[in-house]
């Protein structure tokens, strides 16, 4: 077993933040945690990476819950994720069961360097710094890293097991518990994907009355009844056609989102069934195929489209969009590279950011990028389709601001609906209000404001629905037209400061103890390097297998985007049949350029700073 390096060991940072939840009121300092392993999970509440890691770290919590004390330090993209009320609110609907700093200055960030939402950092009994991952993908490397940690130093003698600084939140019952979308069926009735109670709500047409529920409210996957299926944290919801689903043998879809799974409910027997996806989550590799066969990545809205011939799904997890065909039960990609972008055109190479809305106008099909806080929509031009953007810059442009489509600003967008007139009403949730789009005049209004973190909206009974999800509750909304001058914000994230001209870049991945890079079948790793503007890069633009590269920006630009995908594979070092593994992250790096800035830069993937 090897021994985490001593030599140019680095001080963990003490940890800096204005409010700590789940600890009971108690501020926690690394210096009180010496003797323990402390896990720290940089994230922001927005990003589903971080949502993804979460979901990783459950069983490392567990397993090594006597020595381990996990830390989430939330530091915010958006404006909103900074606000108390909004983490507390993003700890409860995750089921978050560790300790939590809010740190909407940024300060702990900008202590550990951090560059990616998400970040993990290992800080071992004595307070050093051992291990930095940035993305998803980690879990088995940082179950090697901190056997390691324990046993070294239970060896030493600087180990200390037991007691936990968690205290968790007294939670209140509510008949929905963060609530996503919302769809009326044939006869009228709404039914409601129940996030936080991993169930679907079947109300009748008042929108009060509860007819039946389709979940055990168990966080799970269990295909049958309506009263013993379970589902994990389901979002979108949309109805097959009428013919579709007498073929398919059931007339909704439901977008499994942390279950990686589409299922399908039929509404006369009360059956539940998967119908794409395995469960696990999509990293690399194929995604086109029999849809059971296939894995999914958060699929997080989903709807029937005709022009597309089938059922268009959200990828949230992978900024793609796929095609669901019930009736063959295949599924394929439709749009997107799996780059974190905004750039139009073709939709083979397009990007997207994290699409959590969707909503069909006859041959458009309308999309909510939250990441990017854009309205987008896709339309059939000839033999293929087109991506267009109506609002919306880049990763790190955001606001409140009404007016033309050009200057208006969202703050991550998670739902849309078409209203009469064919204007489109965009659920703008970190604003907490309801906007509006009209294609005519490329105008932005706002249509009502003061709403908690609005997630979903319906047309029903001619009334516009809005699921309210940080308050638990659908109702209609008062429409009222106002106009917002408001505010254009930007990431509190500091942007890299780089020289002009040439930049040496570099990705760090070590593999964790245990284990080797994987070259068995041709290179190990893989980078892919964009810009937006796309301009930006002068050279060194595209894909390769060397996580090293010299790139040249480009003459008279300032500053912008550069969007980093890196990825290697890896796989135990020795035994007959080694388990391998392919770790991913994505980077949006906003970058600033001046006489003076740094001429390389090297982001860490996972590795040991000490080596």
């Amino acid at each position: 077993m090897t021994s985490p390096r001593t030599q140019s060991r680095v001080r963990a940072p003490e940890l800096d933040g204005d409010v700590w939840l789940n600890t009971g009121g108690e501020r926690i300092t690394l210096a009180g945690l010496r003797g323990r392993v402390v896990l720290l999970d940089f994230w922001t509440s927005g990003c589903i990476n971080c949502l993804h890691v979460l979901d990783e770290l459950r069983p490392l919590e567990a397993e090594f819950a006597d020595v381990l004390v996990t830390i989430g330090v939330h530091s915010p993209k958006f404006l909103h994720e900074g606000e108390a009320a909004a983490i507390e609110a993003a700890v409860r609907r995750y089921e978050v069961h560790h300790p939590v700093l809010n740190d909407p200055k940024m300060a702990t960030w900008s202590q550990y360097a951090v560059k990616a939402w998400p970040t993990l950092v290992v800080v071992d009994p004595e307070g050093y710094v051992v291990h930095v991952a940035a993305g998803e993908g980690h879990a088995e490397a940082l179950r090697r890293v901190i056997a390691d940690l324990v046993a070294t130093h239970e060896a030493k003698g600087t180990l200390r097991r037991g007691g936990s600084p968690y205290v968790p939140v007294e939670e209140q019952r509510t008949e929905l518990r963060f609530p996503g979308k919302a769809v009326t069926t044939a006869e009228g009735r709404i039914l409601v994907a129940d996030t936080g109670n991993h169930s679907i709500v079947e109300f009748a047409s008042d929108g009060e009355t509860i007819i039946r529920r389709f979940g055990s409210g168990e966080r799970g996957a269990q295909d049958g009844p309506f009263d013993l299926a379970s589902f994990t944290e389901p979002s979108g919801i949309t109805l097959l056609p009428y013919e579709v689903a007498e073929r398919a043998g059931y007339h909704a879809v439901v977008a499994d989102t942390a279950g990686h799974r589409l299922r399908g409910i039929d509404l006369i027997t009360g059956e539940v069934s998967t119908v794409a996806g395995t469960g696990r989550q999509w990293r690399d590799g194929v995604d086109t195929g029999k849809a059971l066969d296939i894995d999914l990545t958060s699929p997080w809205d989903v709807a029937w489209w005709g022009p597309a011939g089938g059922v268009v799904v959200a990828m949230a997890g992978n900024h793609t969009l796929s095609v669901f065909e019930p009736v063959s039960g295949t599924i394929r990609r439709f749009a997107g590279t799996t780059v974190e972008g905004l750039r139009d055109g073709d939709v083979h190479e397009a990007f997207f950011a994290q699409t959590s809305g969707l909503t069909p106008d006859g041959r458009k099909l309308w999309l909510a990028d939250a990441e990017t806080s854009a309205l987008r929509w896709i339309q059939p031009e000839g033999e293929t389709f087109t991506v267009h953007t109506a609002v919306g810059v880049d990763l790190f442009s955001f606001g409140h601001v009404d007016g033309p489509a050009d200057k208006a600003l969202l703050q991550h967008p998670l739902g849309l609906a078409v209203l009469p007139g064919d204007t489109i009403a965009i659920a703008d949730t970190y604003n907490g209000a309801v906007r509006r789009y009209d294609p005519l005049t490329r105008q932005v209004t706002t249509l009502a404001t003061g709403l908690a973190e609005p997630s979903g909206l319906l047309v029903h009974d001619g009334e516009l629905l809005v699921v309210e999800s940080a308050a638990n509750r659908i109702g209609p909304v008062p429409l009222g037209e106002q106009a917002v001058a408001g505010d254009a914000h930007a990431v509190r994230r500091p942007p890299t400061v780089l020289a002009p001209g040439e930049l040496e870049f570099s990705v760090v991945f070590t593999p964790p103890p245990g284990e080797k890079l994987d070259d068995r079948f041709g290179p190990s790793t893989r980078l892919e390097i964009s810009a937006s503007p796309p301009e930006l890069l002068a050279d060194g633009a595209g894909v390769g297998t060397d996580l090293f590269r010299k790139l040249r920006f480009a003459e008279g630009v300032s500053g912008g985007v550069l969007q980093v995908v890196a990825q290697a594979a890896s796989c135990d070092d020795g035994g007959e049949h080694p388990a391998c593994r392919i770790t991913r992250q994505d980077w949006g790096v906003p970058v600033r350029f001046e006489k003076g800035g740094e001429s390389t830069l090297s982001l860490v993937m996972a590795g040991d700073p000490g080596k």
